[in-house]
C-alpha cells in the first residue's frame, strides 16, 4: 500500500500539492535517508523528513476524514500558540490521535462565528484558496447609512491596499437607527476583508459574525466556544465542493451527529420582525445566541436569532 508523496505531505497539511512539488523538486524531502524526487510513492513503514525533520503521516486508505464545526467566541485567537497568553480557538478542540487539526480560514479576535477544522491538510488548502472561490457568508452590524451608491460601490469593487474586492451579494436583514445588520458573501479569505470593503466606505462594522463557510451553515443549536463533527454525507457534499473524492469509512467522533438543516419557509418580512425584537434584547442584556441560517422564497439565506436550544 503506497500512495504519491506530494499528496500525502499536501494531505498532512504543509501546504498545497502544487506546493509540496516544488518543495520535493527542491530536494529538500528525504525518504529513508536519500533525497525524494517528485512523483515517487511512499510506504507506511517509511521515514519521511522535509528540512531534516520527521513528519509524521499515514497513507490515505488508513485514516478517514474528519471535519469539525467550531463557533468561536470574542476574544480568541486564530493561532496554535499566543505569546501574550490569550486563549486559543484550539484550546477547546478535541485530541486527535497520531494526527492535528488544520484551521480552515481565520477570524480576527473581535470577530464570531463559523471556524472549520480538518485533519485533511489537502482540504483545508482547497477551500482556503483563492482559484476555487468557496463562499462566505457573514451577518454584519454596521455603524452608518448604507447608501444605495455605498451598495453599489461595494458590489461593483473597491480598491483596497491589497487589491480590489467586492461583496458578491449584499442584503439588509435587520436593525434600528445608525445599527443596521446585513448579510454578506465574499469568496476570498483575505485578512479583515469584509471590514475593509466597509472601512473604505466609510463606515465602521460593530460586529462582526460567519454563518457559512462553502457548503457548511454554522448550527443553529451550537453554542458559542463548542464544537461539533460533521457526518460522513456533510463531510463528501464539502470535499465535491472543491473536486476531492469522499473517502470510504469516514465516521462520527465524540458528539453527536449532525442533523440536516431544515430551512424555513416563512416569509422574509416576518422573520424579520422576530430578528429586531431579539436583537434589541441582545443590546440590552447581551446573552450569548446562536445563528441559525435560512431561506426566503426567492433562496436567498438570511440569518436569524434563536432561543432555547438543546445544551450539549
Amino acid at each position: 500500500m503506497s500512495e504519491k508523496l506530494q499528496k500525502v505531505l499536501a494531505r498532512v497539511g504543509l501546504g498545497s500539492r502544487r506546493y509540496m512539488e516544488e518543495v520535493i523538486a527542491a530536494g529538500r524531502v528525504s525518504i529513508n535517508g536519500r533525497i525524494a524526487q517528485v512523483g515517487e510513492r511512499i510506504e507506511p513503514t517509511d521515514e519521511l523528513r522535509i528540512d531534516g525533520r520527521k513528519v509524521q503521516f499515514q497513507i490515505e486508505d488508513e485514516i478517514r476524514r474528519r471535519v469539525l464545526i467550531y463557533y468561536k467566541p470574542e476574544g480568541e485567537i486564530c493561532s496554535r500558540n499566543d505569546p501574550e497568553k490569550r486563549p486559543t480557538v484550539f484550546d477547546h478542540l478535541p485530541q486527535i490521535a497520531n494526527d492535528r487539526w488544520v484551521m480552515v480560514g481565520r477570524l480576527d479576535i473581535n470577530s464570531t462565528g463559523l471556524l472549520l477544522f480538518t485533519n485533511d491538510g489537502e482540504l483545508a488548502n482547497r477551500l482556503m484558496h483563492p482559484s476555487n472561490e468557496v463562499e462566505r457568508e457573514y451577518a454584519v452590524r454596521v455603524m452608518g447609512e448604507v447608501t444605495p451608491q455605498i451598495r453599489n460601490n461595494m458590489l461593483k469593487g473597491v480598491e483596497l491596499e491589497d487589491g480590489p474586492a467586492k461583496f458578491e451579494s449584499f442584503s439588509e436583514i435587520g436593525g434600528d437607527g445608525i445599527n443596521r445588520w446585513y448579510q454578506v458573501v465574499v469568496k476570498e479569505g483575505r485578512n479583515r476583508e469584509v471590514r475593509r470593503i466597509f472601512e473604505s466606505q466609510g463606515l465602521k462594522v460593530s460586529r462582526l459574525l460567519r454563518t457559512r463557510y462553502g457548503t457548511v451553515i454554522l448550527p443553529r443549536e451550537l453554542r458559542t466556544g463548542r464544537w461539533m463533527e460533521l457526518d460522513k454525507t456533510d463531510i463528501d457534499n464539502l470535499a465535491k465542493s472543491v473536486e476531492l473524492k469522499p473517502r470510504q469509512g469516514t465516521g462520527l467522533f465524540g458528539m453527536a451527529k449532525r442533523r440536516t438543516e431544515k430551512m424555513a419557509e416563512k416569509p422574509l418580512a416576518a422573520r424579520r420582525g422576530g430578528y429586531l425584537r431579539q436583537q434589541r434584547r441582545d443590546d440590552e442584556q447581551e446573552p450569548q445566541q446562536r445563528p441559525r441560517s435560512s431561506e426566503n422564497n426567492n433562496g436567498r439565506k438570511t440569518i436569524g436569532f434563536n432561543k432555547g436550544f438543546k445544551k450539549f
